[in-house]
């Protein structure tokens, strides 16, 4: 494919983002399924990759004290504040090769063009290929992006993986220095703007038959760890009637918060996504039963009624089988609504690039959720197939990929700040 942006020239970047996005995903904790967890020796090996792209792309590059890898294209003057591009490069347990990395190899792609013709803008450009946003190892999401905004949490460096290694002992693994991680942070007159290109994880682009699409906001989420206590017993001895069985209470719970999300007409959903039976034997009543809720919606005020509504039910649900109950809220992000003013210039460059125009919401958090809090936010949405996402059938076309290039280019190229 060989179309004009910016009616100036021509380029074809698919084939290379296509190439790159399988290079990375060879790098794996194993070969049968994609796994690259945070501070792990793999992840360590992208991030060298990555850094030797975005050098080859002309950018001075490093990794920073989170293990963020970071480059940065200097404009047309030293020391301008920068137009802020990034997503992350870390994977979930048997994942899919573009959640992330397409954002990151993607914004490269960008630079090299820029760089071979000699490009220089009146602003920096600079990739941030963020170390966490899944949160897998230490169950806490977003380290990477939290470091760079300053709201970085330092208390979760003494959580621990399911190895029992902290992650302060895992940065200094790594070869990072976990005092450090205040340096990293940014200050908002550094950045004009945080931009983040990434595969839409839904199917609503693939039913509109459009490549790329303009996000509205990135819907906030409320998960919940719950546990029911009951009491175990002989599953042959003890009659129906008398069973506090803590297996079957939270089966009625996770049903009710189905129904409860199946019943709203606004965009309202919920997931139970682990659970877990003690003791776990086939012949005995589960006692203790612990599952997580994940609760989304378009907005916080949506999202909080929903909260409180699933709240009373699973009490009710307890009370009525005479079952303990323990909810925790694990994890609370508000929606973050995407810049008016940048959601703009993704639409002309939409139009540019001869695309229709289809604005959406993310369901799926992102980086941006925490670069807000130092720099308006926007996204640009890719279409993958099938909708599929955080699995190995996750997959965007090469022809996709290049027309998600072409746009986030066109944005670059015609880029205005806020106050211009």
């Amino acid at each position: 494919m060989s179309v004009g942006t910016a009616g100036q020239h021509n380029i074809s970047l698919g084939e290379e983002i296509v190439g790159r996005i399988n290079q990375l995903a060879a790098i794996s904790e194993t070969p049968e399924h994609l796994a690259r967890i945070f501070l792990t020796p793999e992840h360590r090996a992208a991030a060298d990759l990555i850094l030797s792209w975005m050098r080859e792309a002309g950018m001075h590059a490093h990794l920073d004290a989170i293990g963020n890898v970071c480059g940065r294209y200097e404009g047309n003057l030293p020391d301008l504040p920068c137009l802020m591009l990034g997503s992350h490069y870390d994977t979930v347990r048997d994942a899919g090769k573009w959640d992330g990395p397409l954002g990151v190899i993607t914004a490269i792609a960008c630079v090299a063009d820029l760089n071979r013709r000699g490009r220089r803008l009146p602003y920096a450009i600079e990739i941030t290929g963020f170390a966490d946003e899944e949160g897998v190892r230490f169950a806490s999401t977003l380290l990477g992006s939290r470091a760079v905004a300053g709201t970085f949490d330092a208390s979760v460096l003494d959580g621990r993986d399911r190895d029992g290694i902290s992650m302060r002992e895992a940065l200094t693994n790594f070869g990072l220095d976990p005092d450090q991680i205040g340096r990293a942070a940014r200050t908002r007159r550094e950045l004009l703007a945080y931009l983040e290109l990434h595969i839409e994880q839904g199917p609503v682009l693939e039913a509109q038959n459009l490549a790329v699409g303009v996000v509205t906001a990135i819907a906030g989420a409320t998960r919940m760890a719950a546990r029911l206590t009951g009491m175990a017993g002989h599953a042959g001895t003890v009659p129906m009637a008398l069973r506090r069985d803590a297996l079957t209470g939270a089966a009625e719970c996770i049903t009710a918060i189905e129904e409860t999300c199946r019943a709203d007409p606004n965009g309202l959903v919920g997931t139970v996504g682990s659970i877990h039976a003690a003791p776990g034997a086939t012949n005995v009543i589960p006692g203790q039963v612990s599952f997580t809720i994940d609760i989304r919606a378009p907005t916080d005020t949506h999202r909080k009624r929903a909260v409180a509504d699933i709240v009373q039910r699973v009490e009710a649900i307890a009370r009525r089988r005479n079952l303990a109950l323990r909810l925790d809220v694990t994890h609370e992000n508000r929606t973050v609504p995407c810049a008016a003013w940048l959601k703009s210039q993704i639409a002309e460059a939409i139009a540019g690039e001869a695309f229709s125009l289809f604005e959406l919401p993310s369901g799926a958090g992102h980086d941006g959720m925490a670069m807000v809090d130092i720099a308006d936010v926007a996204m640009i949405f890719v279409r993958c197939r099938g909708g599929i996402s955080h699995h190995p059938d996750e997959h965007v076309e090469l022809a996709d990929a290049d027309a998600g290039a072409r746009v986030l280019l066109r944005v670059i190229e015609n880029f205005r700040p806020r106050d211009t």
